[in-house]
């Protein structure tokens, strides 16, 4: 599912369950789940399911990273496993990105992706250290 951020920045949101090894259309995946196992170009990033990602400082580098493409008009896709918990937290992160306050970002994502997005309170209190993290960045 396509997400249009309020600066204008679109990328999709998805699950395996979504998988197109043979999407023309995207140029580059962010991934919380080696299951993705994609053949583009793509970063994988060690984030367990309902969890938190193993290493922060990267995950948060990756986001950014992904986020930049995505504005300077790349077709970014972002997914998990189920498309809902680790990938709504990453649109969260996004969100921000894209202006929205931190403390609104996980409602946002709730509205304009999947009212179910970000699963876990962990998750919502990850959103704001990666806002946090920006800011001293």
């Amino acid at each position: 599912m396509s997400v249009a951020f309020p600066d204008g920045t679109v990328v999709r949101g998805a699950g395996l369950a979504q998988r197109d090894a043979n999407a023309t259309w995207r140029s580059f995946g962010l991934y919380l789940d080696a299951r993705w196992q994609p053949t583009w170009p793509a970063i994988v990033v060690e984030w367990e399911d309902f969890g938190l990602p193993t290493h922060p400082f990267s995950a948060a580098e990756a986001i950014q990273d992904a986020f930049a493409r995505a504005s300077s008009g790349e077709h970014v896709e972002i997914g998990c496993a189920g498309g809902i918990g680790r990938t709504g937290t990453v649109l969260a992160c996004m969100a921000v990105l894209a202006g929205v306050p931190p403390d609104a970002a996980v409602a946002w994502v709730r509205t304009h992706f999947r009212s179910d997005a970000i699963e876990t309170p962990v998750q919502e209190a990850w959103v704001r250290w990666f806002a946090a993290y920006n800011v001293v960045k």
